[in-house]
């Protein structure tokens, strides 16, 4: 028997890929630390630069709309111009307008130019990803991105903390002076790596698709944001609808509609919503609890919040790790693992208690959150790694204010906000992944191995040779029986004419030696790259599976 060579299970980083982790590590750190580092920082901006109790929030609503809205369009940007082309002009964009509002003189500019800092992160986040894909080898990448987005939830956790203790000890330019070298050593780094784009993406922007989708998310978000105010959610649906439009007659369409039926794509996507949700009310209610009701002083919050912002960053490693196969189910653990210690850490009565839970949730929906990112670029084609990671994030963006809504709903009248909603909106989430992978794996997987086996067996017993001893006992009916057994033995493919049949499909026989030419084996590596967490186009021939 002809032995297969074995590939290095685990292949080391080149010096290009390892330039990409660095540049994307820092970079989602820059993104991340910026999006949260003003919340307990605005009170000290708004007396700063005189500004109103309304327009003050757009300092931080107005850089998540424009980085989650642009999301969709940054992500085919890379794939059309190049990954590391949209990285490079997006660190140079953020490091640009983080210097603008370091020395912005009013409210008005400082909103301006945080909105334009929003649309450079939008270009950080699907095209280092992505690129972060294409650098690594097949067995790394994912653990590559784990090591990035951990990074990133860290800065997610110190983020506020690390904004109100700059802003109250040295000011709350400093924050964005913060980013500046950073995004400068960032884009240094991604200069060093190698470029990738889809050669199959075209080489035009689908104009009224882009506007579209730039529309239906920030009309989500917005409507989210403000439950209360149905008029966002009818344009976001009105846009919606011609976005669809535009897309199905788009010769070179922003996103294809293809993707939203690829259905682990899209139960990862809406899981991964599901645990950044829960991972913003998380950050809102603890810090609250221990400032509030516990009387603590932001430094000493951010101090004892330690504990919980490691687990948060441990977790984008640790879902790096999980082999896209069992993506799905992992998700539904840690969602329903994040379910309970939600619901402790509302319950928890002392400051140990609290932090405890507190930290054993932030693990769970860390993994999650790092899955929905991981998972989503191992279902999908390589070639449109931009596409579909761009899609998660502004999704994940976009629903971000459902975790602050659903704490509001669910505090109790003046007690502050609560997280019994998020957990269980987590829990539902959790039951509903389980209850699909049953039903696909024992209804339909289950079912065909079963039918073939008796088929199989009722073809041993009935065989055409032991029907041909007793021909001449049976004077008429014998050659009738014969044929119509022949005839059987055709149409169902079982035993070595199936394994003929199966051989001819994946080239491969059961004895491992490859048959197949230098074309049909290229050919195979293309349709295995877009089925890479499932086991084969076959299904039945164990000896090809996808990688």
């Amino acid at each position: 028997m002809p032995v297969m060579p074995k590939s290095e299970p685990h292949p080391h980083l080149d010096a290009r890929a390892r330039w990409a982790l660095a540049a994307v590590a820092t970079g989602a750190f820059c993104v991340q630390l910026d999006s949260f580092a003003l919340n307990l920082a605005l009170p000290v901006v708004r007396d700063a630069l005189h500004g109103s109790a309304a327009a003050t929030p757009w300092v931080v609503s107005g850089y998540l709309l424009a980085a989650g809205s642009l999301m969709p369009v940054a992500g085919r940007l890379g794939d059309l111009y190049g990954r590391r082309r949209m990285l490079t002009v997006g660190l140079a964009l953020f490091g640009v307008t983080a210097v603008l509002c370091a020395l912005a003189p009013s409210l008005p500019l400082l909103v301006t130019a945080r909105v334009l800092q929003g649309a450079g992160g939008a270009l950080i986040m699907p095209a280092g990803l992505a690129l972060l894909t294409h650098a690594c080898p097949p067995g790394r990448g994912r653990r590559a991105m784990g090591r990035a987005l951990g990074l990133a939830g860290l800065a997610t956790v110190c983020g506020p903390f690390l904004g109100g203790v700059l802003a109250r000890s040295v000011s709350w330019r400093a924050v964005f002076w913060l980013t500046v070298p950073l995004a400068l050593a960032a884009a240094l780094c991604a200069r060093r790596a190698a470029e990738s784009r889809d050669p199959e993406a075209g080489q035009s922007l689908d104009g009224v698709g882009a506007i579209a989708a730039t529309g239906v998310v920030a009309c989500l978000a917005r409507w989210l944001e403000h439950a209360a105010d149905w008029g966002w959610a009818v344009g976001a649906a009105l846009i919606g609808a011609l976005f669809v439009r535009a897309e199905r007659r788009s010769s070179a369409p922003l996103v294809d509609l293809a993707l939203f039926r690829n259905r682990p794509y899209v139960a990862l996507t809406v899981a991964g919503a599901v645990a950044n949700s829960a991972t913003v009310a998380l950050l809102y209610v603890v810090p609250w609890t221990l400032q509030r009701a516990e009387g603590w002083s932001v430094l000493e919050a951010g101090v004892v919040f330690v504990a919980p912002a490691g687990a948060l960053a441990v977790g984008g490693p640790l879902a790096g790790r999980v082999r896209p196969g069992a993506a799905v189910p992992v998700m539904a653990l840690c969602l329903a693992s994040g379910a309970v210690a939600l619901a402790a850490t509302t319950r928890g009565t002392g400051t140990l208690a609290l932090l405890t839970a507190a930290t054993a949730a932030a693990a769970a929906l860390g993994v999650a959150g790092g899955l929905a990112l991981t998972g989503t670029q191992a279902v999908v084609r390589r070639e449109r790694a931009g596409e579909a990671s761009g899609v998660t994030k502004a999704v994940m963006t976009a629903t971000a204010g459902v975790g602050l809504a659903l704490t509001d709903a669910g505090a109790d009248g003046g007690a502050g906000p609560s997280l019994v909603l998020p957990a269980a909106v987590c829990l539902a989430t959790a039951a509903a992944l389980v209850v699909a992978r049953v039903l696909r794996l024992r209804l339909v997987r289950g079912l065909v191995p079963v039918v073939g086996r008796v088929l199989g067996l009722g073809r041993a017993l009935i065989s055409v040779r032991s029907l041909v001893s007793v021909r001449s006992l049976v004077s008429v009916r014998a050659p009738v029986c014969v044929r119509a057994l022949r005839l059987v033995r055709v149409l169902l493919p079982v035993g070595r004419r199936a394994d003929r049949r199966r051989m001819d499909r994946c080239g491969v026989d059961r004895c491992g030696v490859d048959r197949r030419g230098a074309g049909q084996r290229q050919a195979d590596r293309r349709r295995s790259a877009q089925c890479r967490s499932a086991r084969c186009r076959t299904d039945r021939c164990r000896t090809d599976r996808c990688e």
